[in-house]
């Protein structure tokens, strides 16, 4: 199996924990009375969701062969209100560095179907990490959750993120 190989069947597996994280840190929210908040990560939950099935069917239409992954446990407590976004953002980091790594990868093996389908893949690391890193600076910034909430509900994406350029999705997407 080659490295593209083996970090794209992991990667599948890490989408699909970075989306039962995000339901996880939905559920906190909700159940601290922060309905943008809760809904904002509900809808990151689904979109990782997604990320896992493009690439679930990036493997079926290259005839790779398939494997979903168990996935680990999830944090599901924290201290502040803060805190699930802080842990959002070092997962959005760490997704970064593991898309970079498939990209490097397939352009070692000159693979150019993997490395260019690495590419909207990493676009879109771009746009999570800089989202999750402002939502971080606000949440920050104030102890007062009805600030946090009202940006989230004006300045936050809607969640009608599939793009036109979008990857499909085994499965379609949610």
């Amino acid at each position: 199996m080659s490295s593209f190989d083996q970090l794209l069947s992991e990667q599948i597996g890490h989408e699909f924990a970075a989306s039962q994280q995000y339901i996880a840190i939905a559920v906190w929210y909700d159940d601290h009375d922060l309905p943008q908040l809760a809904r904002h990560f509900y809808r990151q939950a689904v979109e990782e969701r997604n990320h896992a099935m493009m690439l679930v069917q990036y493997r079926l239409d290259r005839d790779m062969g398939v494997t979903i992954p168990g996935v680990p446990e999830v944090q599901t407590e924290f201290a502040d209100h803060a805190e699930p976004i802080r842990l959002a953002l070092e997962q959005e980091k760490r997704v970064s560095t593991q898309i970079e790594a498939l990209f490097a990868a397939a352009r070692a093996e000159s693979d150019g179907l993997g490395e260019q389908s690495m590419l909207w893949f990493l676009k879109e690391q771009v746009e999570e990490v800089a989202s999750m890193t402002t939502l971080l600076n606000i949440a920050e910034r104030t102890t007062n959750l009805f600030d946090i909430e009202n940006f989230v509900a004006r300045d936050m994406p809607n969640g009608d993120s599939t793009e036109s350029d979008a990857p499909p999705a085994a499965g379609g997407a949610l």
